[in-house]
């Protein structure tokens, strides 16, 4: 079912002398329309409004205004006065913490959704004992169905939360950073996971984090919200690709900005197939480059650019090299399969990630280089 989010609104408040007061908007009129089978992502900086979104779609936070629709079923309104209990609207949700039952094996706490609430008797016995068995094989934790919860591993508790989200077959999946507690490599493992368990299964899932890394990898769409409002919603490769502005530029990986000046616009397929713009531009000491977009700029113009490290090469300077783009090593940084450089070309420091074939040290003169397609023209 088709999640529909209208002009949604939650603002924080404290108390001035006795009297209630907003402090600030948690979410600020946040619109937003997860169709369904998505993957889809809410990523941002801590304090940005992404969990008290995801806490008032399954209503454990009340909005203050705006509307939740979920297929037909209105989940909250405030114009219509309507909000329906958390264990009324029939989502999984999968807590940071995994909230697991301490005194129950792992079966026990798959079973518990199927056995309280509106749920009571609505199932017989044999009916949760292959359920419980079915999403415990799912999550790859069968054999572990009578071990005490508290016995086992981060990684089997994430997987057993996830089996008790998904137990009770809800149209929509709400995941609030899950993988956080988790160590480097079991984190990595547990993504490719997630990703293939929501493929198999094709349930909406709306998941929560601060990880670019994890919200790339994962997703099929992503949105990145910003002092509780949303800057940007887009499928991944687009996101990195074409961020709107310098906030999601500089927010989402690596990226250069720089000051260029429009010279010439074109129009122009971009990267994924969509139209869109082709820009020759100057930077403010004098060097030329080609830069793409989604929306036209005027010639004569000044604009800002973004240019991702890994969009850099570096190599040695050549006789016929532009000399604009000569460049001046200032630090280097081994990082395992690359390195990353500052340096300083026309008085701008610029930072490249580069592979580790040709290495240069502090001091070095090189040549800098542009990848096909590496830079982009920000909206605003």
């Amino acid at each position: 079912m088709k999640l529909v989010i209208t002009e949604l609104r939650k603002d924080y408040h404290r108390d001035v002398k006795g009297a209630s007061e907003c402090d600030r908007p948690a979410l600020n009129g946040v619109s937003l329309t997860i169709d369904e089978g998505d993957f889809f992502t809410l990523l941002g900086p801590s304090g940005c409004g992404k969990t008290t979104l995801l806490r008032c779609i399954a209503g454990l936070e009340q909005p203050d205004s705006g509307e939740i629709k979920l297929g037909d079923k209105v989940l909250f309104s405030s114009a219509k006065r309507t909000s329906v209990p958390p264990s009324r609207r029939g989502l999984g949700m999968v807590f940071q913490s995994y909230a697991i039952w301490p005194h129950m094996n792992a079966a026990e706490n798959v079973a518990y959704p199927l056995t309280v609430g509106a749920r009571r008797g609505s199932f017989s016995k044999a009916e949760i004992r292959k359920r419980v068995s079915d999403n415990l094989s799912l999550v790859q934790i069968g054999h572990l169905a009578e071990r005490r919860a508290t016995k086992l591993s981060g990684g089997q508790q994430q997987r057993l939360a996830l089996a008790r989200a998904l137990v009770s077959q809800p149209p929509v999946l709400l995941l609030d950073e899950p993988l956080s507690n988790l160590d480097t490599q079991l984190r990595e493992d547990l993504r490719i996971e997630l990703v293939r368990l929501q493929a198999q299964l094709g349930v909406t899932s709306v998941y929560v984090t601060h990880d670019q890394s994890e919200a790339l990898v994962m997703s099929s769409s992503v949105a990145i919200l910003r002092e509780g409002g949303i800057e940007q919603i887009d499928a991944p490769e687009a996101l990195y690709d074409y961020p709107r502005n310098r906030f999601i530029a500089s927010f989402l990986g690596s990226a250069n900005l720089m000051t260029v000046q429009i010279i010439a616009t074109k129009e122009s397929k971009l990267v994924h197939g969509e139209n869109g713009f082709r820009f020759e531009t100057r930077t403010n000491w004098g060097a030329p480059f080609t830069a793409y977009g989604r929306s036209p700029m005027q010639e004569g113009t000044q604009a800002t650019a973004a240019i991702r490290a890994e969009g850099i090469s570096l190599s040695s300077p050549q006789p016929n090299g532009d000399p604009n783009w000569l460049g001046k090593i200032e630090t280097v940084q081994f990082l395992g399969d690359a390195f990353e450089y500052r340096l300083v070309v026309g008085g701008q420091m610029l930072r490249a990630r580069c592979g580790r074939s040709n290495r240069f040290s502090v001091g070095d003169q090189v040549q800098v280089g542009l990848r096909d397609r590496a830079c982009t023209v920000l909206v605003d």
